[in-house]
């Protein structure tokens, strides 16, 4: 197998193993059989590889260690002010079609004590992006396991993804795009922590686009 051109670093100790490449390019060949395609033509004798490598990175999160992703980047430091990660772009499938949805995650957390060197929130965003995802349950995921992690004061997550499920089949909505949010502790019982939250996040935000 060639290597995969992602950073394999933060992914468990042995993750090869734990794909079956040999599976994944049969069933793609059986797939481009079956839609009428000759797999022996010189746009696709390779196709089958290339697919299998790439889903060993479209789908890293399954594989990812949370340890090697925070890498102890936890400090203690006193300050009690909202901190916000904002624009966040991830990649993901949605689990019905296996089709991408694409989008910025807007993250925020009130610290008690301990705090997250920045590099790791998009990393955190990456880990639950990269499966097969629903867009709800991403978001939760994200908000639960910063809360779990630092124990903070409260975290706060909206993501907003165009999905092409929508785009390219289906009710065909090219610009039509979906925001979930998930919030804990202080955003959630505090009306003005919230607000403030949001007006950050609005305040200079561009248009979504594939």
């Amino acid at each position: 197998m060639e290597n995969i051109d992602f950073d394999d670093s933060i992914l468990e100790p042995g993750w090869e193993g734990k794909i079956d490449f040999s599976a994944i390019e049969n069933a793609v060949e059986k797939m481009i059989l079956a839609v009428g395609e000759d797999t022996t033509r010189d746009g696709l004798k390779k196709t089958p590889a290339r697919v299998a490598r790439m889903y060993a990175e479209l789908f890293a999160g399954y594989r990812t260690d949370p340890a090697a992703v925070v890498n102890g980047a936890i400090f203690d430091v006193q300050y009690d002010e909202m901190v916000i990660v904002r624009d966040i772009e991830f990649y993901s499938l949605c689990e019905h079609h296996m089709l991408p949805f694409i989008g910025r995650a807007h993250v925020a957390y009130i610290p008690d004590g301990k705090v997250l060197g920045l590099s790791k929130v998009p990393r955190i965003v990456d880990m639950f992006a990269r499966r097969l995802q629903v867009q709800e349950r991403m978001t939760r995921q994200i908000a639960d396991f910063l809360r779990d992690l630092l124990h903070p004061q409260g975290v706060a997550v909206v993501v907003e993804a165009m999905h092409l499920c929508s785009m390219m089949r289906g009710v065909k909505k090219h610009d039509a795009r979906m925001t979930t949010s998930a919030m804990h502790g202080a955003f959630r019982a505090n009306l003005a922590t919230r607000q403030e939250f949001l007006d950050n996040i609005s305040r200079g935000a561009s248009q979504l686009r594939i």
